[in-house]
């Protein structure tokens, strides 16, 4: 085949791989592995865009680098098949989820391979199959029987916590658990009942049952993530959402809170991307302390004017601050509106309007009101609290840039150190008080400097910082009204959605207490439900399924016995369950047994390199780091960590292009005229986009235009430049609804997958955004031609292409050109910079286009060097020269040989009086007196020295001759 014919060659070695199953894997430990994964996609239903394989195109060229560099690398692909879009469909249509979901990944696949990419696709997985799943399921109940031992750092079996209980109570017991958890002796513990025991160790399971703040969305019928809240309304679909507080599963992730910020110093990650995770976690160091609630020694007719209660108990409000120095400085209380004593604080003179304000609320997501920091909003309680250090009265109010979930959902205020508390205090007319003779215009704005000496401050009048804060400490603990503590910005993640389509929780409730499933019952399957509502009465969807109901196999204790049947969890599993361990079930995926053998573990252990999304820097890295670290303890996994180095690609835009409709033109009965781009500063327009499929370098094809805009009809008008219809161009996020998405099947179709490959690349640095011009293809696709003409002669019309190879031995120039792109690629491969490889290959051949070289030994080694990028044209040249068929995905990268760049000349530049007047070449083994005689026997220099005798020559070595005159 003397023509490069990019469709027949691809379709063709797509063919070969699949059927000869060249991609394969086997966890060959007699290899070093490599093991390289990329963050796995959602199916939707738009399937891909050029912008999608961007970071797959990139985790490929490793991919095959490295199985040229002689390891055994694991490159899978599968799919995050749960999700809220198939569910709004089938919500929408009626059609099971699983059917949508089934015709998405069809068509991914589809589209993937068509780009090249040299997956293993054996080791498919995807979360919405019950044979993965299962093992989520698994893994969820291994959680449940764990608990986190702070004195060894790890989760633990809940046996061993029993045991503890039953040789000596909760004496010495450190663990991270409820903060209502009882203290008893081993004896008071032997007593209780196995309910009793069991209802305790709920209070420490890994994953248990809580009433937490969420983001409730009625119109989707689930709680929503925070990252999937943007400006009160949900991501998808932009429903409105509310604060609400409800009864969820939730895992302790912040037992690991510590161990997830130790561990983001021993990946290979970005610091953006770390400091991102650093800021989510947010850890503090301070102290709590306890402020009692003025006016709850009355039982009726309180002068508060507080709500008549029986039996009222003494209250306090707990607060942790990393201020405890500037404690003589609060001046009022903040509490979030979701807080739990609001009702019992809130007066009847203030009740409507605090309802009033819970209720607006809880219509901004906590995201909305974390971010806003210029409005000034909140409302009296109408009661006080006390301040432990000086027992002043201290008014609560309600602010919604305080949040339940954070600290205590409770901020003791200090105006004089706090911008944010300083703004309040002056939109309330409240006490700003200075507490350090540092504090500098404070009737102006905050100061939270730490200089200068206390003043206001009553024990710690006159200290300095560093001398106040040991003596407050004391203070703490001596009257018991708080401790030092260090406290974690993040929370324990809710666990629950309440969906159908997602895993469902294998567990039943017996009398309102919650048991696991038996092992040999898993997977629990997703039953056959009418509709994918809520019911009537608002319970989730799996409700709607008829006699789905838990009979235990085997007796428990406790728990129930014999043939009862109990009613299962309703609620499904979060989208982040299945993403927070795929990486292991690709390991090992057939495995009916164990979510992976634990050979296969030890062999692969970590991913090498994660490629991936940004938007993914928190939510599902940390979830899945915690679950790996959580494995490991367990002894199930041998890393701490499961991503050795991640790199986030950046995003690749669209190239809008617009049409400009006149505005006098809009209207009923009126023809619509539309004026070209460099004509419409002449006239009152509207832009509009248009479809950048049927747009060339900015020229609209009119006639395809009118045909796809039936209501602009035939009777549209354009007023053209030079008989065209130039478009207008903006930069923006590639988007169905601006027009701007292209296809990756058109440009495979017309220019090739290894064009598309190799363009993507050539955009810009992996990890910037870059706007994609197909405009800008076209070099890329003349290079590959000009590429194969290395190869085979061009055709003529009579006679097809000679081979043009030979076995002739290559020049030293020759050499050099091709072991300098083998130093370049191969560098540039190891530091994921491919835009640079690509213009290096673009180089080589222009030189070796030049050198006329057709040499085999030359072209072989480049053929190899090129094929990461672009696999299809380099399998077809490589067979061509001779090599076996399929061979080349695993042949040898070639080895650089510094010594075909060694240079056997140099150039050195002649200055005469400090200006190069010429320039001279030597051999490279040519004496400085040599190099004197003839520069001084020169014909330009001569006539520059225009007689005169040099007042000296000065050689510099391999670099300049100077000439002084």
């Amino acid at each position: 085949m003397s023509e490069y014919n990019h469709k027949k060659i691809e379709e063709n070695w797509r063919a070969f791989w699949e059927k000869k199953h060249t991609f394969r894997t086997e966890n060959d430990a007699s290899k070093p592995k490599y093991y390289i994964l990329d963050m796995f996609p959602y199916p939707s239903g738009a399937g891909l865009h050029v912008g999608h394989p961007l970071g797959y195109i990139a985790s490929d060229i490793v991919t095959r680098y490295k199985r040229l560099k002689g390891f055994n690398v694991l490159h899978p692909m599968g799919f995050d098949s749960f999700g809220l879009p198939a569910e709004q469909y089938a919500i929408q249509t009626g059609q099971h989820p699983a059917i949508t979901t089934e015709e998405n990944a069809t068509r991914y696949i589809e589209q993937l391979k068509n780009i090249g990419f040299s997956f293993d696709w054996s080791r498919e997985v995807r979360t919405s199959d019950p044979k993965f799943y299962k093992w989520t399921q698994w893994i969820f109940m291994e959680l449940f029987r764990s608990w986190y031992n702070k004195e060894t750092d790890q989760a633990e079996p809940i046996e061993t916590l029993i045991a503890k209980f039953e040789s000596a109570g909760t004496y010495g017991i450190q663990a991270v658990s409820d903060d209502d958890v009882p203290h008893f002796t081993a004896e008071e513990w032997n007593a209780k009942s196995g309910r009793e025991q069991y209802e305790i160790t709920l209070k420490y399971r890994l994953t248990y049952v809580a009433d937490a703040v969420v983001n409730w969305c009625a119109a989707l019928g689930t709680v929503l993530a925070n990252d999937e809240v943007k400006d009160g309304v949900s991501e998808r679909g932009g429903y409105p959402v509310e604060q609400k507080l409800m009864r969820q599963w939730m895992m302790r992730i912040t037992a690991y809170a510590d161990r997830l910020l130790r561990g983001l110093d021993t990946v290979d990650w970005s610091d953006s991307l770390k400091e991102q995770q650093r800021n989510w976690i947010g850890k503090s160091t301070g102290a709590e302390v306890a402020f009692p609630v003025s006016g709850f020694q009355f039982t009726e007719g309180d002068p508060e004017g507080l709500p008549k209660t029986e039996n009222r108990e003494p209250k306090t409000i707990k607060v942790f601050t990393t201020r405890l120095d500037t404690i003589f400085g609060v001046s009022f209380m903040v509490l979030a509106p979701e807080h739990e004593l609001v009702a019992e604080l809130t007066t009847l003179a203030q009740k409507s309007a605090v309802d009033a304000y819970v209720t607006a609320a809880k219509m901004r997501s906590e995201r909305d009101r974390m971010a806003d920091a210029k409005t000034v909003s909140g409302v009296f309680t109408g009661s006080y609290c006390i301040n432990p250090f000086n027992g002043e009265r201290v008014p609560i109010y309600l602010a919604d840039y305080v949040l339940a979930g954070y600290g205590t959902g409770a901020v003791m205020a200090v105006p004089s150190g706090d911008q944010r508390d300083w703004a309040f205090a002056k939109h309330f007319d409240l006490p700003i008080i200075p507490i350090l003779d540092g504090q500098k215009d404070i009737d102006k704005q905050a100061d939270n400097t730490k200089e200068g000496r206390y003043i206001n401050s009553g024990i710690i009048d006159g200290l300095t910082y560093q001398e106040a804060v040991p003596v407050l400490v004391k203070f703490l603990e001596e009257h018991g009204i708080g401790k030092a503590k260090i406290n974690f910005r993040m929370r324990d993640a809710v666990f629950s959605r309440q969906r159908y389509w997602g895993e469902p929780v294998p567990v039943y409730f017996k009398d309102g207490l919650p048991y696991l499933l038996d092992e040999q019952d898993l997977p629990l399957e997703l039953p056959p439900v009418d509709k994918y509502l809520p019911t009537e009465t608002g319970e989730p969807p799996l409700a709607r399924a008829e006699g789905w109901k838990y009979a235990p196999q085997v007796v428990r204790d406790p728990g129930p016995k014999g043939e009862e049947k109990y009613e299962y969890e309703l609620s499904t599993m979060p989208g982040w369950a299945g993403s927070s361990w795929y990486w292991y079930r690709y390991m090992d995926p057939q495995n009916e047994q164990e979510f992976a053998d634990q050979k296969a573990i030890d062999y692969w252990r970590d991913v090498d390199l994660y490629v991936g999304g940004s938007e993914h820097a928190t939510g599902h890295l940390l979830y899945s780091r915690f679950w790996n670290k959580f494995l490991k303890d367990r002894g199930y996994v041998p890393e701490e960590e499961p991503f050795k180095k991640l790199v986030n690609q950046g995003m690749i835009l669209g190239r809008s292009n617009f049409v400009y409709r006149l505005k006098e033109s809009v209207g009923e009965g009126k023809i619509p005229v539309f004026v070209s781009n460099g004509l419409k500063g002449q006239y009152d327009v509207t832009p509009l986009h248009v479809d950048v499929n049927i747009v060339e370098n900015d020229v609209l094809d009119v006639e395809t235009f009118i045909k796809t805009r039936p209501d602009f009809a035939e009777n549209a008008e354009f007023i053209l430049e030079d008989g065209k219809y130039i478009c207008g161009v903006e930069i923006e996020k590639m988007s169905k609804s601006k027009f701007n998405v292209v296809n990756p099947d058109t440009i495979v179709e017309r220019y090739g997958a290894d064009t598309l490959r190799l363009y993507e690349m050539f955009l810009g640095p992996l990890t910037d955004a870059k706007p994609w011009n197909t405009n800008g293809i076209d070099g890329v696709y003349r290079f590959l031609k000009k590429f194969w003409r290395l190869f085979y002669e061009e055709p003529t019309e009579t006679r097809p292409g000679r081979w043009l190879v030979t076995d002739e031995k290559p020049t030293p120039a020759e050499l050099k050109v091709l072991h300098k792109t083998i130093r370049k690629v191969a560098e540039d491969i190891e530091h994921l910079s491919f835009n640079t490889s690509v213009s290096a290959f673009m180089v080589c051949v222009n030189e070796l286009s030049a050198l006329k070289c057709n040499k085999k030994a030359v072209l072989q080694e480049l053929v190899v060097v090129l094929a990461p990028f672009a696999p299809h044209i380099t399998e077809e040249l490589w067979a061509a020269l001779g090599n076996e068929a399929g061979t080349l995905s695993y042949a040898e990268f070639p080895l650089f040989n510094p010594a075909f760049l060694v240079e056997d000349t140099i150039e050195y530049p002649v200055q005469i009086n400090g200006k190069v007047r010429t320039t001279l070449t030597f051999s490279v083994d040519t004496v400085a007196s040599d190099i004197e005689k003839e520069v001084l026997t020169n014909e330009v220099v001569l006539k520059w020295l225009e007689g005169k005798t040099p007042k000296k020559v000065v050689v510099v070595p391999k670099r300049i001759v100077n000439v002084v005159i």
